[in-house]
């Protein structure tokens, strides 16, 4: 179900210049100064820029988003280690429109944020290796992913669900839960972007 192949869109100094409207020069000025994260290619030596670290940047800077970056936000992450779990929400938000992938693990939930680009994530707290606290953790700790929403969904105490709360969930959902109760906080959650 991930799609662990794919690729990351990396820009060149000049295209980044073309999309802000800026000389070249002005780009290079911005990565020398830290201000836009970037890396040289072995020999010759030019900059080449993520597509995450563009954006963290536009956002940082509150410049405009170009059209082509930004993406549809009908898209959901769902992130839980039981796989029958996972499916019967991904089955539930897909009759109900969504375009999902899934995760079953923290650490492919961090890769599928960065080439899915969802708008809101599910996350389960109880998963082996990389829990669900980690990955709000790694989420809080990289600025490209402030503004997708989590939408925690566990079977842990509601002390645990407090906890997930203020570590940056938006909502959290108890399992076992209602095919509508789902829906319904997606939508909710939702709302603030549509």
């Amino acid at each position: 179900m991930t799609n662990m192949s794919a690729p990351k869109r990396v820009l060149t100094s000049g295209e980044v210049a073309r999309f802000c409207g800026v000389h070249f020069r002005t780009v290079i000025r911005w990565i020398d100064k830290g201000s836009l994260k970037a890396y040289k290619l072995p020999g010759g030596g030019n900059n080449r820029i993520e597509e995450q670290d563009f954006i963290a940047f536009l956002k940082s800077n509150d410049l405009p988003i170009p059209e082509e970056f930004q993406y549809s936000n009908n898209r959901i992450l769902i992130v839980d280690d039981v796989h029958a779990m996972a499916a019967a929400i991904q089955r539930v938000l897909r009759r109900a429109g969504f375009e999902t992938m899934v995760a079953h693990d923290g650490f492919s939930a961090g890769h599928l944020l960065a080439s899915f680009k969802p708008t809101l994530m599910t996350l389960d707290l109880s998963m082996p290796g990389m829990n669900g606290f980690e990955v709000l953790a790694f989420m809080a700790k990289e600025g490209t992913y402030k503004d997708v929403k989590v939408l925690v969904v566990s079977a842990l105490e509601d002390e645990t669900l407090a906890l997930a709360q203020a570590a940056g969930a938006h909502e959290c959902l108890r399992k076992p839960f209602e095919n509508k109760t789902l829906v319904a906080a997606v939508n909710r959650i939702l709302a603030v972007t549509r």
